[in-house]
């Protein structure tokens, strides 16, 4: 055999490995899928046997997971409007983390109006004392869809630190705590290209992120600013309920 002739050989190996692989990956991705329906199915199922006398927002909470099935399926059009009616009933019975919930669906089915929604879902989860986790998730998003150099960011991050210290649980703390400190490091970096500890606090201390009557007035113009005129509640009316 000559030299040009194991070259050929090794080649065709070559792409049978690659054809093999892309089959593995097209059934992965097709099992994928269908497990993801079967959720689908079984979800709808559980909420079209709600009892009659379910809650509003038992039906909600169902009506969150049909919605959270159908993005994972790529059909956040349909998502959308589910979603949207279980944020109108949890706000109107005043469960603001469902709200929160909701909104975080509805971000995640990339629609026109997923930027303003995911505004409104921070806005209610710094305000309102919804789940440390969940007020995290809400910032981790607002973080991913900021440029580097944004301090919005930075406002979003650290305000994540502060809500997990003022809320979340000792079981909580520590996982949360991390995460959020990580996340502030990484905003940090591609912001300013900061790389260790003592440029982290020149940076923080730049951007007045250590006093919270500074960082949470400034996150709420950022807030203002994404979801402009687009607002689904009342927020002068909503600042009356929050406890004391």
């Amino acid at each position: 055999m000559s030299e040009n002739e194991s070259d050929i050989d090794l080649e065709l190996f070559g792409n049978v490995g690659e054809v093999r692989n892309a089959g593995i990956s097209a059934e992965t991705a097709n099992a994928e899928k269908a497990e993801l329906e079967r959720q689908l199915d079984y979800r709808r199922v559980l909420l079209r046997e709600l009892s009659d006398d379910a809650t509003v927002l038992e039906r909600a909470r169902k009506q969150l997971d049909v919605a959270e099935s159908l993005v994972a399926l790529n059909r956040g059009e349909e998502a959308w409007g589910i979603a949207r009616e279980a944020f109108n009933v949890a706000m109107s019975e005043e469960s603001w983390q469902d709200a929160v919930e909701a909104c975080n669906v509805l971000y995640q089915a990339e629609q026109p109006a997923s930027i303003p929604a995911l505004g409104m879902g921070m806005w209610l989860a710094v305000t309102f004392p919804v789940d440390p986790e969940l007020t995290y998730t809400m910032m981790d998003h607002f973080v991913s869809e900021t440029p580097a150099n944004a301090d919005g960011a930075a406002l979003a991050a650290v305000t994540a630190l502060y809500v997990i210290d003022m809320r979340a649980s000792d079981e909580q703390h520590e996982s949360l705590s991390f995460l959020a400190t990580n996340l502030i490091s990484r905003v940090a970096e591609r912001h300013s290209q900061v790389k260790n500890q003592m440029g982290l606090d020149v940076w923080v201390e730049k951007l007045e992120l250590k006093d919270p009557q500074v960082f949470l007035p400034r996150l709420s113009l950022v807030i203002g600013a994404i979801v402009e005129e687009q607002w689904w509640f009342d927020r002068d009316e909503l600042r009356a309920k929050i406890p004391e």
